[in-house]
């Protein structure tokens, strides 16, 4: 099973999100989103990254995307944004059946949730746990329709402890994985950091999630 250590940086909690990226450059986790499960049927494989750390009251994450394509298109919060150029965490409580969905497209707008599966039990975040969610896209915010080229983007995450169920502490280990895909694009991807065993491409099996633990 693939396993992280997760640094903790308090300083994180000190600075805004715009900021919060260059101190996830210096002295976050780094780590490659390079995996193709399935990559005769989808070769594409643009270059991902992400740095990730904790502070006493969130995960940050900034992930860094070169590729070949770009697209934008959903503004609003709970838009499925897995078909733009997109991001996405997702993680468990290693005492919970239950599993979360985080995923970004590349101005920052998210589709959340708390699931045990990809169709059972989805409970989509409020409107007010999505305003805890904070991010900074070195794009800005503005929606655009698919474009060719060479593009170059990073994207910074906050995500609170409270919407993973720990109010007070911080745990010591969640079971997760991290993804890169872009399913309504004409360059169709799906890599992931840790691997996943299915014939057809599925983000939403938990039963692949590797191990993060957090450095105390």
């Amino acid at each position: 099973m693939k396993r992280i250590v997760i640094p903790h940086i308090e300083s994180l909690e000190s600075v805004t999100i715009e900021y919060a990226g260059e101190i996830l450059e210096n002295e976050g986790k780094r780590e490659a989103l390079d995996i193709l499960n399935w990559a005769d049927e989808f070769p594409y494989k643009p270059i991902t990254t992400f740095n990730i750390g904790y502070s006493s009251k969130a995960i940050y994450i900034k992930y860094d995307v070169h590729g070949s394509m770009l697209r934008a298109i959903y503004t609003h919060d709970q838009d499925p944004v897995y078909e733009d150029s997109c991001v996405e965490f997702f993680c468990q409580r290693p005492d919970s059946d239950r599993y979360m969905s985080f995923g970004f497209n590349c101005i920052g707008t998210c589709l959340a949730s708390r699931r045990k599966n990809r169709w059972d039990d989805v409970q989509q975040l409020t409107a007010e746990e999505m305003r805890l969610i904070e991010r900074h896209s070195s794009l800005g915010h503005r929606a655009f329709n698919e474009m060719e080229g060479m593009f170059a983007w990073d994207l910074v995450v906050k995500i609170p402890f409270s919407l993973l169920g720990y109010d007070h502490e911080v745990p010591d280990k969640l079971l997760g994985n991290f993804y890169k895909c872009a399913d309504g694009t004409e360059s169709r991807h799906f890599l992931s950091w840790a691997p996943i065993k299915t014939e057809k491409p599925d983000f939403h099996r938990p039963e692949f999630f590797g191990e993060l633990y957090f450095e105390k």
